[in-house]
């Protein structure tokens, strides 16, 4: 038939193109250094999360000291050496495949060195003991890394520089979780909602080979462990549907404090936040450091120690109470400036409200009401509700529960679209705002001595944000 491709053509075609085979070696040995930097990453974090807890072991009192030194020391750094590292990650990457977004802005989100910067800042934060995981940040570590490719492609490469990105925000995710599938939904939910069908392939290619570098050295394990669930009757109904309820508003109020403390709110705290950055983030660390003491440590991370020993005894040591302490944790942990991510928390958090459900209305289903609240949890905090089913799926040992988990994770985004705005998104308009109007402030010349410079000169610093970096996150 006239029109039909022609496979011989097409394939010496192909063979003849040097230029192609090229660009796609350079496109795949990036794919595979973003999957070695999210092995790394996920090594060190491990390594500072132990670190901590063996501190707090050898002396109880320790967060009280370690945790706001820490926490101001990272900040400092940040105004200094890690310019660009802040924020979860998502809305940094999601700020960048903006469509209007010009490359000279994408380099102040994504990038080699603000990679690297994102590694030892948010590694610095789990050491510390705060509340907060590492695959969000591996979204903005994987993007930077498949980003930084556009150097090497040809002139007419048919790549665009925010392909690359979705490619690598979806390796980072996929790699940072074990859960391809969930890397592949996150870029299409999240990341770019019209996905072409050139963006679809180097959007595999990147989660395959990142995805195969982590399996490589983890195994096929997920960052829980293999959750089975039981089987699942007529008396699980009314507590999923409490545990749905309770997700989706506790989900919901965490993405607006986050959204509020994110902006700036005209409060005399953030005023105090934005004239001493350091003292804020150190009086943040202290009570975190406080929960730490109350908690055993079991709130720094992502909690998934705490999680892990959920499904093994289906009780907590501090039943309703851990939930809101995590979620007061996560909160201050994100409002000090220090960058880190949100998925493992809000994981954990949905754990434990499922675990509390069960201890006191359904024993006999723990396991499902953990998974189920860990899915209805991450879908209220990111409102992206099939993101989170999936990477729930793929830890759970089994299919039985699938339907399960996409009804409470869309009805628990539905219940936090009533309480807050889109997380990442909002968090993204308002990274993007914050680049404008600093690229937009005049730039005072360099004084011929220090005399010479008038105070009204310097111009005044950002507000503050603890998603997003205060200062100028140049590239």
């Amino acid at each position: 038939m006239k029109g039909d491709p022609n496979f011989r053509d097409n394939l010496l075609a192909e063979l003849r193109n040097s230029r192609l085979w090229l660009d796609r070696l350079v496109v795949a040995s990036f794919a595979l250094a973003a999957g070695l930097a999210v092995v790394l990453f996920t090594l060190l974090a491990d390594w500072a999360g132990e670190l901590f807890l063996d501190l707090h072991d050898t002396w109880r009192w320790a967060p009280l000291i370690w945790t706001p030194a820490l926490c101001g020391l990272i900040v400092w750094l940040m105004q200094s050496w890690l310019k660009g590292a802040g924020g979860s990650g998502p809305p940094q990457i999601i700020a960048a495949i903006d469509p209007d977004t010009d490359n000279a802005t994408r380099s102040k989100l994504a990038s080699l060195r603000i990679s690297a910067a994102k590694i030892v800042a948010v590694t610095g934060g789990i050491l510390a003991g705060l509340s907060m995981g590492r695959q969000g940040p591996s979204v903005q570590i994987a993007a930077g890394i498949m980003y930084s490719a556009r150097r090497f492609l040809s002139a007419k490469s048919a790549i665009k520089p925010r392909e690359l990105l979705i490619a690598g925000g979806a390796a980072g995710i996929a790699a940072a979780f074990n859960t391809p599938l969930g890397g592949i939904v996150f870029a299409v939910e999240e990341l770019n909602r019209k996905v072409e069908q050139r963006s679809s392939g180097l959007m595999l290619s990147g989660i395959v080979l990142a995805g195969l570098v982590a399996i490589s050295v983890f195994g096929n394990l997920s960052y829980f462990g293999r959750i089975r669930a039981e089987a699942v009757g007529w008396g699980v109904v009314l507590p999923t549907v409490l545990v749905t309820l309770l997700c989706g508003l506790l989900g919901g109020l965490l993405a607006r404090l986050l959204i509020a403390s994110a902006a700036g709110v005209p409060t005399r705290v953030c005023a105090f936040q934005r004239k001493h950055p350091i003292r804020f983030a150190m009086l943040c660390g202290l009570a975190v450091g406080v929960i730490n003491v109350v908690t055993a440590g079991s709130v720094s991370g992502g909690g998934h120690e705490h999680t892990r020993e959920l499904l093994n005894s289906a009780q907590s040591d501090l039943p309703v109470l851990w939930t809101w302490l995590k979620f007061v944790a996560t909160w201050l942990s994100a409002w000090s400036g220090v960058p880190g991510g949100l998925f493992a928390p809000s994981l954990s958090m949905g754990a434990s409200i499922g675990g509390d459900v069960a201890h006191f209305l359904a024993p006999d289903y723990h396991v499902v009401l953990i998974a189920l609240g860990m899915a209805a949890f991450l879908g209220a905090v990111t409102q992206a509700p099939i993101t989170a089913m999936i990477i729930v799926m793929e830890m759970v040992d089994g299919y039985d529960l699938v339907l399960g988990l996409m009804a409470c994770a869309m009805a628990a985004s539905l219940i936090s679209r009533m309480v807050s705005r889109p997380l990442f998104a909002t968090m993204a308009d308002i990274t993007l705002a914050r680049l404008a109007a600093q690229a937009a402030a005049p730039v005072s010349p360099e004084p011929a001595s220090a005399v010479a410079t008038p105070a009204a000169a310097t111009p005044a610093p950002a507000p503050a944000s603890s998603q997003t970096d205060p200062r100028d996150p140049a590239a």
